[in-house]
């Protein structure tokens, strides 16, 4: 396994420690800053997110630079953001802290596009990786999930509401990128068996 199918690998590894620092009931305290009460738990639960998020463009940068792009990597690459991310906005909705409709949006877009890349490798050995909507679709829902975990933070001192509003658009783009994505994969639903 190369190096970037490695720290892909890494940031599936880091969902469970995520989880349960953020669900495990842990007291550790909390901050209160701009009039918002921040659980240390989601604070550090937030810091391992985002590096585990971050893994996903040092992965890219590494397979592009050293010219060590796989199919393992087309195919693992993406299944670790949509493992990190429906982890994520599950316990946003078991904290209360993203509408269930919402994120089931989400994550039926996830699963559709997951289905439709496994009949393409099944039927055609085609490993289809993902597309720049897909990308930005993922890097919105990572801001996202970032600011409802840091509760808002630090926009919540001027009162713009960051968090509620990125997560709209989340929703937005995913359905969209979704929408694209099987206008694009069209041909392969048609010709499978």
């Amino acid at each position: 396994m190369n190096l970037p199918n490695k720290i892909t690998v890494s940031r599936i590894f880091l969902i469970p420690v995520f989880m349960i620092i953020l669900l495990g009931g842990f007291d550790w305290g909390s901050w209160k800053m701009a009039g918002e009460e921040l659980p240390v738990t989601h604070f550090v639960a937030a810091l391992i997110f985002i590096i585990a998020s971050c893994t996903d463009w040092v992965d890219g940068y590494y397979a592009r630079k050293y010219h060590l792009v796989t199919n393992l990597g087309k195919f693992l690459d993406p299944l670790a953001d949509k493992l990190l991310v429906s982890a994520a906005f599950i316990a946003l909705v078991e904290l209360g802290a993203a509408p269930a409709w919402m994120i089931i949006i989400i994550l039926s877009r996830e699963f559709a596009v997951t289905g439709i890349r496994a009949v393409a490798a099944a039927e055609d050995g085609e490993v289809i990786a993902a597309s720049q909507m897909g990308k930005i679709k993922t890097w919105i829902q990572i801001i996202a999930i970032s600011a409802l975990l840091l509760h808002n933070l630090p926009f919540a001192w001027v009162g713009f509401p960051f968090a509620t509003i990125s997560l709209w658009l989340a929703t937005f783009i995913t359905l969209y990128s979704g929408w694209e994505y099987f206008v694009n994969s069209k041909h392969i639903l048609l010709k499978s068996k």
